[in-house]
């Protein structure tokens, strides 16, 4: 039986995690992106950023003065037991929102969209969000924080089989000069891209996409791969740089998940991840042990299924072929 008591104790710590520590691989990616650029002022910004970043952790204090939107990512094994069940794990993970809002502390950017009300705490109304996953076996659950912007950084299309691959580099290109010349993310940044599903599930896909991937990572389709890594070479060539400006460092990485959809059309969703790339990983055990990471592990081989029932093999076998 999980303990709730360590839940939300190991919410409030995510909380700080986020705020205040860039993910290793984020970290890397950005060192190697300032150490290529050649645009005075985008590499003015990333140093300048790197240089933020380690300030930041060394005096506990939030990298970035607008924190986001914080949201949560739960993904629980199938043998999971949670002390007071889920209804008492979405209470401690509202509650553990509202405290670290004054204790990190965090802005309390969440408000109600006709009456502008603010609890001050980012609790409200369908917020924060909560979603869930699963996974066979395993008395574990992982819980993941993520710091997302909740305004810009974001764009859908509905494209038609007939625009093909092209059509898809097409409404990217698109997105990612919007996203620069009007102010729209902060880059460079993670971009998540999804395709498929219906209209909600694409961006959702594509959300978790930018968020829950590591940069390196790569999808385990070997076409769908070579995309990402066409993608991501594409954004650093149309001449933007850090936060619009001219440069080649737009994109640290690209990353593409896919959701079968409807015969007759091709959903595409663009989301930018922040240039504080926030988000940080806990497993809690049954006998209540906790282990940190950074890596969320979320499109396991179970997430990404395509057959009915589980089956492990044929899954491995069709990810080789």
């Amino acid at each position: 039986m999980i303990p709730m008591s360590v839940v939300k104790e190991t919410a409030l710590t995510l909380m700080d995690k986020a705020a205040i520590e860039i993910p290793d691989d984020y970290l890397t990616g950005l060192q190697k992106a300032a150490n290529a650029e050649e645009g005075d002022l985008s590499s003015f910004v990333l140093h300048a950023m790197l240089e933020n970043y380690q300030a930041a952790k060394e005096d506990r204090r939030a990298m970035c003065a607008d924190t986001g939107v914080p949201r949560w990512y739960v993904k629980m094994g199938n043998e999971a037991q949670l002390e007071g069940g889920p209804i008492a794990l979405e209470e401690a993970l509202r509650g553990a929102t509202a405290e670290a809002t004054n204790g990190v502390p965090l802005r309390p950017n969440r408000v109600h969209p006709l009456w502008r009300t603010d609890h001050n705490n980012n609790v409200g109304l369908n917020a924060p969000e909560i979603e869930y996953s699963f996974e066979p076996g395993g008395e574990w659950i992982d819980i993941t924080t993520v710091h997302k912007g909740g305004l810009f950084g974001t764009d859908y299309r509905m494209l038609f089989p007939g625009d093909g691959i092209e059509g898809i580099k097409r409404f990217y290109l698109d997105c990612l000069v919007a996203f620069g010349k009007r102010g729209l993310a902060c880059q460079p940044a993670i971009i998540g891209v999804g395709l498929g599903g219906s209209k909600d599930i694409c961006s959702v896909l594509g959300k978790q996409a930018a968020c829950l991937r590591t940069v390196g990572d790569r999808n385990p389709d070997p076409r769908t791969a070579a995309l990402e890594l066409e993608l991501m070479e594409l954004g650093n060539s149309i001449g933007m740089g850090a936060m619009g400006f001219v440069g080649k460092s737009m994109v640290i990485d690209c990353h593409i998940e896919c959701g079968y959809t409807h015969t007759g059309g091709m959903p595409m969703s663009v989301h930018a991840f922040c240039l504080s790339s926030r988000r940080a990983v806990a497993r809690v055990h049954a006998d209540g042990r906790v282990e940190y990471r950074t890596d969320p592990n979320w499109f396991t081989p179970y997430m990404r299924r395509e057959t009915v029932g589980w089956e492990p093999e044929a899954e491995s076998l069709k990810q080789s072929v």
